[in-house]
């Protein structure tokens, strides 16, 4: 049996975290649950670093900034939390090359974010 893709979106690790808990929570209900379950929902809670809701805000925030021109850009910026210039450049790494000053703005975007 084959499934087709009806919706496809980015999503960020706090948004998946949120989805999974509550997938966990009733599965938990019917029986024990699978080892990939509990281990995607340990991945997923050990490395998100917000809440969902934040989390959306973030993206909507960066997608609104030139540099940060794509869902998928704006989702991997929130998931890693870039501190300095060089894990924003990281990121653009493939993409294109970012003014000192595009980096800034970016960083500015995150930083308001921290927790």
């Amino acid at each position: 049996m084959f499934k087709e893709v009806k919706k496809f979106e980015y999503i960020t690790i706090a948004e998946a975290r949120e989805i999974m808990e509550r997938i966990a929570k009733e599965r938990q209900e019917k029986a024990e649950l699978l080892f990939e379950t509990r281990r995607a929902l340990r991945h997923l809670r050990n490395f998100s670093k917000m809440s969902a809701e934040k989390a959306k805000k973030l993206v909507e925030e960066l997608k609104k900034l030139p540099q940060v021109d794509r869902d998928d850009l704006a989702v991997k910026i929130a998931d890693l939390m870039p501190r300095v210039a060089d894990e924003v450049r990281i990121i653009y790494s493939k993409e294109r090359n970012l003014t000192n000053e595009e980096i800034e703005q970016i960083l500015e975007v995150v930083n308001k974010y921290r927790e």
